[in-house]
């Protein structure tokens, strides 16, 4: 482990401060669960940790019909999925905070830290991007608002730049008639990185699609936002062809690599799978029906 100072600021001026102060090896610290270990296994320069938690900005959870729902960005996982608002209204952002981690992980772990993680395979970043996200971000100079399909830019990048840090994360009402879904596959439990996943919203007028918004992660160098899938299904019947369209299309937009948790092969299989059972659950939802257990 380095040796890391931390510190705890009150403010979002005072946590700005103290990441001017600590230069580039200066980390916030939402949830730990993923900086602490690379501080203590070296894969990030590490100084200080700057913990945001006791920035009231940062924390709770805020919902209005009108403008939609506010998560701070260091909010924990678990009363993120033990909001009653959340689970009626976002369930796709319950898809994804029950499963990041286990019990003791999502008492500290954050939809923030995941998406400045900017993991290829981040279980939150695909619902972020198709339930419309948009972070709110500040530094010194000052505030700005960017989509959460163009926060990451790379394996572990993204478009923070030197002093900012995530206050909070802006999700509009979802639209009447509307449902979302996530998923993701793993060898096995005890195994908690996504092979693949994948995340669909869609709105429908009868059985018609009016608005589709599909993102599929672990299979790129950065969860992807498949234009081309929501393509296949806006303003056509949802049907079985449809469906395989939209599927195919974020089939073909995955470029996965070999590696110790699955082919190039089975991931981009496992990316029409998913897709299509996200789509085919999301209508679920979107016509007052319980999403399928998979």
């Amino acid at each position: 482990m380095q040796d890391v100072k931390y510190t705890r600021p009150a403010s979002i001026q005072e946590a700005i401060r103290l990441l001017q102060e600590g230069g580039p090896t200066a980390r916030i610290l939402a949830g730990g669960t993923d900086i602490i270990v690379m501080a203590r296994e070296r894969r990030r320069d590490t100084s200080v940790f700057v913990d945001i938690k006791a920035i009231p900005e940062t924390m709770g959870i805020n919902f209005d019909a009108a403008s939609g729902l506010t998560l701070g960005a260091a909010t924990p996982l678990y009363q993120i999925y033990r909001n009653e608002t959340v689970a009626r209204i976002y369930p796709c952002l319950v898809d994804s905070a029950s499963l990041i981690g286990g019990t003791a992980i999502q008492g500290r772990a954050t939809f923030g830290g995941n998406l400045a993680n900017a993991g290829p395979a981040a279980d939150s970043i695909p619902s972020l991007i198709v339930m419309e996200c948009v972070a709110n971000i500040v530094g010194p100079n000052g505030q700005r608002q960017v989509k959460a399909e163009d926060f990451c830019t790379a394996p572990g990048r993204n478009l923070l730049e030197a002093g900012e840090f995530i206050v909070s994360l802006h999700f509009p009402t979802p639209a009447a008639n509307s449902g979302a879904r996530f998923l993701r596959f793993i060898p096995r439990n005890e195994m908690d990185i996504a092979v693949v996943n994948s995340a669909t919203n869609l709105t429908l007028d009868g059985n018609t699609v009016t608005a589709a918004r599909i993102s599929i992660g672990a299979v790129a160098p950065k969860p992807l936002f498949v234009l081309e899938a929501g393509a296949a299904l806006i303003g056509k019947p949802l049907t079985d062809e449809t469906i395989a369209a939209a599927a195919n299309a974020a089939r073909d937009a995955a470029t996965p690599i070999d590696d110790m948790r699955g082919s190039i092969r089975q991931r981009k299989h496992l990316a029409y799978v998913l897709t299509e059972r996200t789509i085919r659950d999301a209508a679920r939802r979107a016509r007052g029906e319980a999403a399928q257990e998979h």
